[in-house]
Formats: structure tokens, sequence, C-alpha cells
């Protein structure tokens, strides 16, 4: 590669980081912040928008709402925040007192976390996810334990051969899964293969396995299926389509939809 191709490379990803960290930023934002002119910055949008990666709005530019590219886990966990606390309360009021479950790394899982750590009780809680586990920091009556295994920093998680070889000796009463999209071929999918791997290995894992999804995951795709839908419980939010809820009830998808109650 050009010395050239490199610096406009290096400019694309300088892009890219300061919309994950800032959301939306005008052009004279990211010229600042990149060190580049107005016009260099318009140039490079256009070739970010082409690849999907970025929205041009009026005036700046925002992470792409469809990208395939998966977020960065802490902008990811603002977006649809009513629809993730509402599915997990519905969650939460599934728990039992001195039983094992599993909570996967999620936006929406992580949700679930926090409503435990203010309603806590005795619970054997394992995870894979570094942001989870931090909820339940000196939280009393939990037994918590953090997987092992390679870091996964889009998603602050755990994955690979290490991680499944550990949940191999281990047995669930519930486990709460998230999904990075639910297609239109009745099946829940990630973006990234290790981690749809080790979901798989949860899934075999468990007594009850529960999806938390919610409604503007479906009708989505991304790149590893992970199960049919079929293979899980169904938690989501009353902003499921009429669509989509006639068609869990056609695939036998046990579904409990979540009240979104006021807006915030």
């Amino acid at each position: 590669m050009s010395q050239a191709g490199g610096v406009k490379v290096d400019r694309l990803d300088a892009i890219r980081s300061h919309l994950y960290a800032n959301g939306f930023s005008t052009i004279q934002a990211l010229a600042d912040a990149i060190g580049a002119s107005l016009a260099t910055v318009r140039r490079d949008l256009q070739v970010l928008e082409r690849e999907g990666a970025i929205d041009r709005v009026h005036g700046g530019a925002r992470i792409a709402e469809g990208s395939s590219v998966e977020l960065a886990f802490q902008e990811r966990a603002k977006r649809h925040l009513s629809a993730k606390r509402a599915i997990a309360t519905a969650a939460h009021d599934l728990l039992s007192p001195r039983t094992a479950i599993f909570l996967d790394a999620g936006t929406t899982v992580l949700q679930l976390a926090r409503l435990i750590r203010l309603n806590p009780m005795p619970l054997r809680i394992f995870t894979n996810g570094l942001t989870v586990a931090q909820e339940f920091l000196n939280i009393p009556n939990l037994e918590v334990v953090l997987l092992g295994g390679q870091l996964r920093s889009e998603n602050a998680s755990l994955v690979g051969p290490q991680a499944e070889a550990m949940l191999e000796s281990i047995w669930f009463d519930q486990l709460f899964l998230g999904a990075s999209a639910i297609s239109p071929d009745g099946a829940i999918y990630s973006v990234d293969s290790a981690e749809a791997s080790l979901n798989k290995c949860m899934l075999s894992r468990s007594a009850h396995r529960f999806v938390l999804a919610d409604s503007s995951k479906f009708g989505t795709m991304a790149t590893y299926k992970v199960t049919p839908l079929s293979a899980a419980k169904m938690i989501t939010d009353a902003g499921l389509s009429a669509h989509w809820r006639s068609e869990l009830v056609n695939l036998g998808v046990e579904t409990t939809i979540a009240d979104l109650g006021a807006p915030e």
C-alpha cells in the first residue's frame, strides 16, 4: 500500500472511531478531530457511506443503524433502552433464588444484570461478559463466575476454545441470551463466529433457554447462525410487528411481550 493510501485508511479509521465514541458529529467537528480539511472529510464520508459504515445526515454523519459492523458496546447499550429495560424486567420475574443462571454479554442482558444488582437474591451467576460481571461487584448473596477465554473487545466478552471447554462441565437452570439479529429465516444470528460458537455451547448446557431481543432485531441479518428460534423462549417488547408476532406463533416459539409502559 502506498503511503498516501495508508494515510487515507488511517483517516477512515479515525472517523469511525470518533463516531463510535461521540455519536452524531458535524463535518467541522470531524475535521477538527482528525486534523483534515472539510473537503477531505466530505470525501472520506462518501467512501464510508458507500461501505455502509455510516449514515450522512444534514451537516454531519453518524454510525449506520443497519451497519453490519458491530457497534462499540457502550454505544449499542444506549439504543432502544426503554425496550431493553422492559424486557429485562420480564426476565427478572422468571428468576428463582438459589438457582444457577447464565447471562451472556449482550446489551439487553446487561439490563437484566442491573436489575439483579438492584434486587439481589441468592443466585449462582455465570457469564462471559466483562461488563455484566462488573455489575455484581460487592453484591451480597451472589456467587459469580466469569468464563476465561479470548477477549473480544467489540462486545466486552470472552470467547474461544477455553470458554467453550469451561462450559462442558457446567449445567444451568436458565440461560438468558441476547441476539445480534433475528433473520427472516426464523433463526438467531451473530456478527462474530466465536460468539456464535460459544452461544451454541450455552444453549446445549441450559435447562431453560430465553432469548432477550428488542423488536428492532427482528427481520435483520448477521453473518453467523446461532440457532433456530424454536430452540428457546423469546422475550421481546411491545414494538414487535404483527407479522413477527404471527411468525413466532407459527414457529411454536413461546413468547413474552414486555409492556414498554410510559415513554422515557
